[in-house]
């Protein structure tokens, strides 16, 4: 059977994006049981509730849901379970380092499968204040609106 290639997306934390100032990002592996591939690979997965914790050198994805496999017995996993993640020590340390120094948080901003393996992107985000996301929003309004001019002026409509 041929390997898969390529990054297929499964889930995505757009909330995240709105909520936080996404600083850095890493690309970590996930420990996870037979049924909950299935599951993912089935793409049924949220992240809206998700965060990372480290503990004892070690970091942990809780509050990610991903649901029971339809067709699992007995051996089917618990929806919200935690779930290692697997980083290098290096990049355990220095989130950990990062985490306790300037207040920032670790979120899951998105659960895919590369090259057949499961990965979660998690971002060291900064919580934003209620004029941040109003400005977000006002930015992304623009930016449509200019879009939209530009595309009405290349067809020739005239307002």
């Amino acid at each position: 059977m041929a390997r898969e290639q390529g990054r297929k997306m499964i889930a995505q934390n757009k909330r995240a994006r709105y909520d936080y100032h996404v600083e850095d990002t890493y690309e970590a592996g996930l420990v996870l049981t037979g049924t909950e591939v299935k599951s993912l690979r089935a793409g049924r997965a949220s992240l809206v509730d998700g965060f990372v914790d480290i503990d004892r050198d070690e970091a942990w994805l809780h509050g990610v849901h991903i649901p029971e496999y339809s067709q699992g017995t007995w051996t089917n996993h618990a929806a919200r379970r935690r779930r290692k993640l697997l980083l290098h020590r290096e990049e355990i340390d220095k989130i950990d380092r990062r985490v306790s120094e300037k207040g920032l948080t670790v979120v899951p901003l998105s659960l895919y499968f590369k090259d057949g393996r499961a990965k979660v992107e998690i971002g060291l985000a900064r919580g934003k204040k209620t004029w941040d996301k109003r400005h977000s929003i006002a930015e992304r309004q623009a930016n449509r609106e200019t879009e939209q001019a530009v595309g009405r002026r290349l067809k020739g409509i005239t307002d």
